[in-house]
């Protein structure tokens, strides 16, 4: 086995210091069937994310699924993509050049920030090479999946393992598993609702979407569906509200197996025969917009509370790079920083 590493010490004269590293689940490159067949496979072939048999499960996403879904995500991701990119990679971008400024104001010295994604551009590889090369020795990994679940917080750990698994000099790594509890996150939460409730009003129903998962991997021990309960209810309660308007659903479901319940789209379906018929949603699980929120809650959850009888929905964007957010991301990291 070839091990990677430095072939000088001196790193231009930099000395050894600490730097923070971000991730993300990633994106195509672009809004094509390519790239999004590449992306695709990355994805779903990782055992984290589809816990299948793997030579079963490589027959189906080989024969089945991708000749087939590219070309109806790449139409889906074409439908929101901007001039710059996709609107998780740009908003994840300003989130790193946020928290950069913000450590650097309060460290008094520029504290290196990258960012890579599980999949995809720019990867986790390319990321841990650009603090290296600055002489970063105490990497702070900070997942940007606020509820620890394995497939998304546990399969960045597995990338960031195998990085290290090839390194000759393995830096000091603090990973951040989750803060789905911190108060600087539940406060930004918290503003962003206010903010939409003193233009919009209260709803009948305040819906928390989360991203949802098989029903399998809470039965097996993933505690990804307790702590999304617990961000709902430390915001309800920092909020003052009723458990009777607020209610946690779960989104983005995939295949015919059971998933986290109550769903999102079904809750929607359902709720203006219960006499709902105005409605906000807000998607905490989501650290930046991306497809799961601009398309699948604005566009088609509205589509179907609308055709079911509701007549007022509204969606509260991700926290994205709002100074709320950046500062509670800052502080997240800032602790394990010298």
């Amino acid at each position: 086995m070839k091990f990677k590493g430095q072939t000088t010490y001196d790193h231009d004269g930099k000395p050894p210091c600490s730097g923070v590293l971000l991730c993300n689940l990633g994106t195509p490159d672009a809004p094509q069937s390519r790239e999004l067949r590449r992306y695709l496979r990355e994805f779903l072939s990782d055992p984290r994310v589809v816990e299948f048999p793997r030579v079963l499960w490589w027959l189906i996403l080989h024969l089945i699924i991708l000749p087939i879904r590219p070309a109806r995500s790449a139409k889906l991701y074409r439908s929101v993509w901007r001039a710059e990119g996709s609107p998780l990679l740009v908003h994840s971008k300003q989130q790193a050049e946020g928290i950069s400024q913000r450590l650097e104001k309060h460290f008094g010295r520029p504290i290196p920030v990258a960012l890579g994604m599980r999949y995809g551009n720019p990867s986790i590889t390319s990321a841990i090479k650009h603090l290296t090369d600055q002489n970063v020795r105490n990497i702070v990994v900070l997942p940007l999946y606020p509820q620890y679940s394995g497939a998304t917080t546990g399969s960045t750990f597995d990338a960031i393992a195998a990085e290290m698994k090839n390194t000759r000099w393995v830096p000091e790594l603090h990973f951040i598993g989750g803060y789905q509890q911190s108060p600087p996150y539940i406060n930004a939460l918290a503003k962003s609702i206010r903010a939409h409730l003193d233009q919009h009003g209260m709803p009948d129903k305040l819906i928390f979407s989360y991203h949802g998962t098989p029903q399998k991997y809470l039965a097996k021990g993933d505690p990804y569906h307790c702590l999304c309960h617990q961000t709902t209810r430390l915001v309800r309660e920092q909020m003052g509200l009723s458990e009777k308007i607020v209610m946690t659903t779960f989104q983005s479901r995939f295949g015919r197996e059971p998933w986290l319940q109550p769903y999102t789209d079904k809750t929607l379906e359902d709720l203006p025969a219960e006499g709902v018929k105005h409605v906000a949603i807000i998607c905490p699980g989501f650290s930046s917009d991306c497809l799961e929120t601009l398309e699948e809650i604005e566009v088609e959850a509205r589509e179907i509370f609308t055709i079911a009888g509701g007549s007022e929905f509204h969606y509260i964007p991700a926290l994205n790079s709002q100074p709320e957010h950046i500062e509670a991301l800052t502080k997240i990291v800032s602790r394990h920083l010298d």
